[in-house]
């Protein structure tokens, strides 16, 4: 809304930023915040695909075994760490604080948990092929136990920053409906 009374703007070129408006830092936080979130769900969907994949293609025999191995124990309950992905990506469009809680606990348990039970299963399978050099399972002409080890390293930094971003933007959602309730 323009003012017909008051100081005009002289220059057009953008150097007359001083009397303009500017975007409260909480909310520029809360944009920043939302886009890391959906940059992370985006990769989480991918090593997702990547895990769902193997077990699709070894549970309904699409390629030999010895091409893709059979899948570790831990990857079918990681296949349910979509529900925490699908919460958060819930929970961003309206800033709702119950599924972005949800999405948090559930990514614990279903993305964490499983990634942890995984490493531990996998152990002594890694220990036997860097100490005997012997491998029992491979992925497309490499050891399984590599590969996986490797998506797990990449998911768990994914998971973690996941979770520190979501539990910075709930405490700046909760911020927000602190101040809206003492008003």
């Amino acid at each position: 809304m323009t003012s017909r009374v008051g100081p005009r703007t002289v220059s057009p070129n953008g150097t007359d930023f001083k009397p303009r408006e500017k975007v409260a830092p909480r909310y520029q936080m809360n944009a920043s915040l939302k886009s890391e979130v959906r940059k992370l769900n985006w990769v989480h969907l991918l090593i997702w695909l990547l895990v769902a994949a193997q077990v699709i293609v070894s549970h309904f025999d699409l390629v030999s075994h010895d091409t893709v191995s059979v899948p570790y124990q831990w990857e079918y309950p990681y296949l349910l760490s979509l529900i925490p992905l699908l919460c958060s990506s819930l929970s961003l469009p309206n800033n709702n604080i119950s599924y972005l809680v949800i999405s948090m606990i559930s990514a614990g348990l279903f993305s964490v948990a499983p990634l942890i039970y995984g490493g531990m299963e996998m152990f002594p399978v890694a220990q036997q092929l860097y100490r005997h050099g012997k491998a029992y399972r491979f992925i497309f002409g490499f050891s399984a136990v590599t590969v996986m080890y490797l998506i797990m390293v990449v998911a768990v930094q994914v998971h973690a920053w996941q979770i520190y971003y979501m539990k910075k933007l709930l405490d700046s959602w909760f911020d927000a409906t602190q101040e809206k309730k003492k008003k």
